[in-house]
Formats: C-alpha cells, sequence, structure tokens
C-alpha cells in the first residue's frame, strides 16, 4: 500500500492505494468518478482516456502511484450540464455518439489530440513530417484518434465534431 495525491479535475485527493491499482480503478473506485469507462481494460479502445498535465492517456494501464502529484482531467472536470465544454456541445450537435460508452475517452483524447496538433506532433499521414504548417484534414483527424475505438460505428459524427472546434477556436482551418 501506499499514499497517493492525485490532482483530479482540480481538486486535490489523498488516497491509500495498493500499488497494483491502475489509476482508471482509482478514478472509478477509490473517488467514484465513473464517466472514464473501463473498456477492454488493455489500452486497444481507448475508452479510458483521460489527460495527464496535458497528455491523453490510457488510464487502465497506469498505475495511479505513477500519477502522484500530477494533474488529471476526466470528463467529470471539462464541463458542467449548464455550461459543456465545446467539444461536448459538437458531440452532440454532430451525433458524434450512440449508446456513449466510448464517448467520454473519445471527448477527452479530442480535446488533447487538438492540442497536440497545434503544438505541431505530425501523425501517421503528415506527408512532410517537418512541416510547420500540417494540414487537419478528415484523415489527420481519423489516424490522429485512431486508439479510440467507437462500436456504434459514430466515426463520421465524430470527425465532424472534432473539425467544428478545430475550426472555431483556430486550430484549423475549414
Amino acid at each position: 500500500m501506499q499514499d497517493v495525491q492525485l490532482t483530479v479535475n482540480g481538486e486535490n485527493h489523498r488516497m491509500r492505494v495498493d500499488t497494483r491499482v491502475s489509476l482508471l480503478d482509482a478514478l472509478r473506485e477509490h473517488l467514484g468518478l465513473t464517466g472514464t469507462k473501463k473498456g477492454c481494460d488493455q489500452g486497444a479502445c481507448g475508452a479510458c482516456t483521460v489527460i495527464v498535465d496535458g497528455q491523453r492517456i490510457a488510464s487502465c494501464l497506469a498505475l495511479a502511484v505513477q500519477y502522484d502529484g500530477r494533474q488529471i482531467t476526466t470528463i467529470e472536470g471539462l464541463g458542467t450540464a449548464e455550461a459543456p465544454h465545446p467539444m461536448q456541445r459538437a458531440f452532440v450537435k454532430h451525433d458524434g455518439f450512440q449508446c456513449g460508452y466510448c464517448t467520454s475517452g473519445q471527448i477527452c483524447s479530442a480535446i488533447a489530440m487538438l492540442d497536440e496538433y497545434r503544438a505541431g506532433a505530425p501523425s501517421v499521414v503528415t506527408e512532410d513530417i517537418g512541416a510547420t504548417d500540417i494540414r487537419l484534414s478528415d484523415g489527420e483527424i481519423r489516424e490522429r484518434m485512431s486508439g479510440n475505438l467507437c462500436r456504434c460505428g459514430a466515426y463520421n459524427g465524430i470527425v465532424a465534431a472534432i473539425r467544428e472546434v478545430a475550426v472555431s477556436t483556430g486550430v484549423s482551418e475549414q
């Protein structure tokens, strides 16, 4: 057992956890933040994606003790029912979900992905990895989101939602 302090959605939480407890289980079982979903528990589906210090991670593959003192954002920390995050609004507007199980991971991943793109990080489909003005095409969005699976097949709505937020925030042109 080890004491851990996690800053989740701006709140400090101190807890004692077994050193084998995943960050996902600490969030869900110790803190009651069930918006982050357990999909495959193998890092393959992206349902458990959260943002840690601005980077998206699969929380099922991360040990809670590794994130002692780090800033963690879950879907619960992005917006409220009264004031949803722009990405949450766009997912609703473009039907970027059906059953909703993968949606929290998709949204967290999309937000962090746009930050990665804004910072100039190339993807596998980027034609010129040395370019400083990578075009955020639908192919780029799909590749950058490829670690998040949607079993309902809402990919077109997901891409449209991300595109809308990218354009409205000046990250990308139409």
